[in-house]
């Protein structure tokens, strides 16, 4: 059991470094900034997988009750509202949104951070702070589902066509669907093939969270989602082009510990 938990947890962290660091090559490095697109993409990609999952009866998905699908649409909007804001916001901060929402659990690393970023984007931070409110909603959306009406698969599919149908409409008024035309690298394999990757490395990582939480007590869960993040933090400070000063690594200290504490209640708690 102990064995099986280990690997339930590593698998989640690989897939969790992977799927954030491909997303950040995309759009920070390639400049893909056309969040409607590749994101309406990416809930293509693992609403098919699942889908397909589901027929095969790899997943079980039960989600023929009319009136549970309509309770779970409000924090379909939210879900949506989470993947294209936190897309914003990686595509325009150097600082790792991960720990930026690890900073945000104390208000005082929050205030200071964006004052002390040497390379400060008001709308990188705009978005964080919308992609961390609609992360707080849904999960409070989340708390309150009454429990065996939807499982978290049964959640993410729902999401997962949502998204599609919403981010495709929202694709045209926001100017994606056109301006895409100009992305110097629309024909480049390199392109083509991170695209791809995203995408299935999105829907491991949802089947990978899933798992996670079907195997562990809520503490254990937490603790290994604090470690995907600071691994991925510190290897994206390696990989990426980032200018840390010793005050915004003082606010990212702070808020890591933050968290740490809030992870270590919900330990004792379990």
């Amino acid at each position: 059991m102990c064995l099986r938990r280990s690997l339930a947890g590593l698998t989640f962290c690989a897939c969790y470094l992977a799927s954030y660091l491909m997303n950040k090559y995309v759009l920070s490095v390639l400049k893909f900034t056309y969040p409607t697109l590749f994101q309406g993409w990416q809930t293509l990609i693992g609403g098919l997988l699942l889908h397909v999952s589901w027929k095969l009866g790899w997943v079980e998905i039960n989600s023929n009750s009319r009136s549970a699908v309509l309770t779970w649409l409000p924090a379909s909007v939210l879900s949506v509202g989470i993947i294209y804001a936190g897309s914003r916001a990686l595509s325009r901060l150097k600082t790792s949104p991960a720990k930026i929402c690890s900073a945000l659990f104390l208000l005082a690393a929050a205030g200071c951070l964006p004052f002390n970023d040497s390379q400060f984007d008001p709308d990188g931070y705009f978005w964080a702070i919308i992609h961390l409110f609609c992360v707080g909603a849904y999960r409070i959306r989340q708390k309150s589902q009454k429990p065996n009406v939807l499982s978290d698969i049964d959640q993410q599919y729902l999401n997962y066509i949502f998204s599609v149908v919403l981010l495709a409409f929202a694709s045209h008024p926001t100017g994606d669907l056109f301006s895409v035309l100009e992305f110097p690298f629309l024909y480049f394999y390199r392109f083509h093939g991170s695209c791809c990757a995203s995408g299935f490395l999105g829907f491991f990582l949802m089947l990978s969270t899933v798992k996670l939480k079907s195997t562990m007590a809520p503490g254990q869960c937490a603790a290994w989602i604090f470690f995907a993040k600071v691994l991925t933090a510190g290897l994206s400070v390696l990989l990426f082009d980032m200018i840390l000063t010793r005050a915004t690594v003082g606010c990212l200290l702070v808020g890591g510990l933050g968290e740490a504490l809030l992870v270590f209640s919900e330990w004792k708690g379990s």
